[in-house]
């Protein structure tokens, strides 16, 4: 059974900086690629980033330079370093693993940039 779970989320002001974990179980992170998704309310879930199991990683452009995606392997923990946040990045962010073609995600977790 794969499970994912998100946290590390919080109230930051414009600016700040956060780090969300994506802890997870029933897979082993270096054999899958991972992704992280963010859904502002109001609007369509979008994609964050991805790291493979190779640690490549990529990002959507709306956050290229301000967030880094790493992972712990012996926490089997997956990580989402964002600093210069913006209003904008105001979402419910959620992790993702797709094995054996299902598809699995986290509870998610707010993350809320305001003054």
């Amino acid at each position: 059974q794969v499970q994912l779970v998100e946290s590390g989320g919080g109230l930051v002001q414009p600016g700040g900086s956060l780090r969300l974990s994506c802890a997870a179980s029933g897979i082993i992170i270096t054999t899958y690629t991972m992704n992280w998704y963010r859904q502002a309310p109001g609007k369509q879930r979008e994609w964050v980033g991805i790291i493979t199991s190779g640690a490549y990683t990529n990002y959507a452009v709306s956050v290229k330079g301000r967030f880094t995606i790493s992972r712990d392997n012996a926490k089997n923990t997956v990580y989402l370093q964002m600093s210069s946040l913006k209003p904008e990045d105001t979402a419910v962010y959620s992790c993702n693993v797709i094995k054996s073609g299902v598809n699995y995600w986290g509870q998610g977790t707010q993350v809320t940039v305001s003054s």
